[in-house]
């Protein structure tokens, strides 16, 4: 689980807009302006926008 400071400072490498974090089903952080998931591996949040998946549409 990542730190909450951490959280509070973390911001989108793409747009430096704000990241939701989510814990289920998998530790993701989500840039929901940019539509980009970034995993978490092992409480280290990766940050590449070349590793980031696209948001899939919820619903």
């Amino acid at each position: 689980m990542l730190d909450p400071r951490l959280l509070e400072i973390l911001a989108c490498p793409a747009c430096k807009g704000e990241l939701e974090h989510r814990t289920e089903p998998s530790e993701v952080l989500i840039c929901h302006a940019c539509r980009l998931v970034y995993r978490v591996e092992d409480d280290i949040p990766i940050m590449l926008i070349d590793e980031a998946a696209p948001l899939e549409a919820e619903g």
